[in-house]
């Protein structure tokens, strides 16, 4: 069966996966750019249009963010990854923060108490905008993957619903040296999670700390 899949997801020394205060020009809130600023130099995130100030693609880093779409057939995000709004969708024209041709090139399954119609977009990604608990939007998720696994792409409460509910084989988290206070934690509510794992860290000369986790074999 298809692997369930979390990559190049940035989280501070504090747990936090966002900052407060979410809104259109502010996706990570008040942390702004500081969670990803490890990623934006890059090649993988250069060929995406993502990315910062200087030419350098640091090799540590590189090797983490480019296993971010191998062999993935579809995304799960929850429907602020999507977009500010929240509640009945007032603006349809939204189509999310990517632009005209986002990044994904598959399909995505988007979590909301307030299913749309399919959104087709340029470069063959589609959004589907789903009203399911986990299980069931991991097997709507798996109709859509044509055999490839499934990426769940945050944000934080989306991943940790998925933890919560045990269903995800493989983890790239990168724990950035920064102090949020404040913002939406990841861990909260998963205490013993190691003990599903097999954990692996790597550091990165930009100070960042790759850890990776595989489900275990025995388990």
């Amino acid at each position: 069966m298809s692997l369930v899949r979390v990559h190049n997801f940035s989280i501070s020394l504090d747990g936090f996966g966002t900052g407060e205060g979410q809104q259109l020009d502010a996706p990570f809130g008040h942390a702004g750019s500081r969670l990803m600023e490890w990623a934006f130099e890059t090649r993988t995130f250069r060929e995406m249009g993502i990315h910062g100030t200087s030419a350098g693609s640091l090799g540590v880093d590189e090797a983490f963010a480019s296993q971010w779409g191998h062999g993935v057939g579809v995304e799960i995000m929850g429907r602020n990854k999507f977009g500010p709004q929240r509640g009945p969708w007032e603006d349809e024209e939204w189509k999310g923060w990517w632009g005209d041709n986002p990044v994904f090139h598959t399909p995505v399954v988007v979590l909301t108490h307030h299913p749309r119609p399919v959104l087709e977009m340029e470069g063959g990604t589609t959004f589907h905008f789903v009203d399911a608990d986990p299980v069931s939007a991991l097997e709507q998720a798996r109709a859509l993957a044509g055999g490839g696994d499934v990426r769940i792409g945050g944000g934080v409460s989306t991943v940790r619903q998925f933890l919560e509910a045990d269903l995800i084989d493989h983890m790239h988290f990168v724990l950035v040296p920064i102090v949020l206070g404040r913002g939406e934690r990841l861990w909260d509510g998963l205490e013993g999670l190691e003990e599903r794992f097999e954990i692996e860290a790597t550091p990165s000369p930009q100070g960042v700390l790759h850890l990776v986790f595989t489900r275990r074999a025995d388990l």
